[in-house]
């Protein structure tokens, strides 16, 4: 964190000010269960379901708030899933983190090994059908994170 300040700022750039919206977008080989996964267990809000839109089906979530939204659409091929493409969920804390996995734990749906620095933090990561993580954060990136968050390695906050 910037000393003095309490969380980290960054500067949006003028040109784009004027974005009314972002959505996330991935592509699944197992629809179906990936949508039900973070639909049920994540408790994710479904907005919208499509079928066959432009030669598509899929599934619009949202997130916090109306301009923030998650889109999964069905793949025709097997997707190659990258450890890193994860979805990070951060909670202001412990207490609100665990009650936002008692879903998935209720289901029985076990976490799975974690990258370092969220094992270091606290974090809990479970994986959705695709094999992608969700990583369920106990702390608000930028805002609350663990002290020994960046112990490892360098860190450069720009200003």
């Amino acid at each position: 964190m910037w000393p003095g300040l309490g969380r980290r700022s960054t500067h949006w750039p003028l040109q784009l000010a004027s974005i009314g919206a972002i959505r996330f977008a991935r592509r699944s080989s197992n629809f179906q269960e990936t949508v039900r996964f973070y639909r049920d267990l994540v408790g994710l809000p479904l907005y919208e379901t499509f079928g066959e839109s432009y030669g598509s089906n899929g599934a619009v979530f949202g997130l916090p708030s109306w301009n923030l939204t998650f889109e999964i659409v069905e793949a025709v091929d097997d997707v190659e899933v990258d450890r890193h493409a994860q979805l990070c969920l951060y909670f202001p804390d412990k207490e609100a983190q665990q009650a936002a996995i008692a879903r998935l734990q209720a289901a029985g749906q076990e976490p799975v090994e974690q990258h370092p620095y969220w094992e270091a933090t606290g974090a809990v990561t479970y994986r959705d059908p695709d094999g992608r993580e969700v990583v369920f954060a106990p702390f608000v990136y930028g805002v609350n994170e663990p002290r020994d968050s960046s112990a490892s390695g360098n860190h450069e906050f720009p200003g």
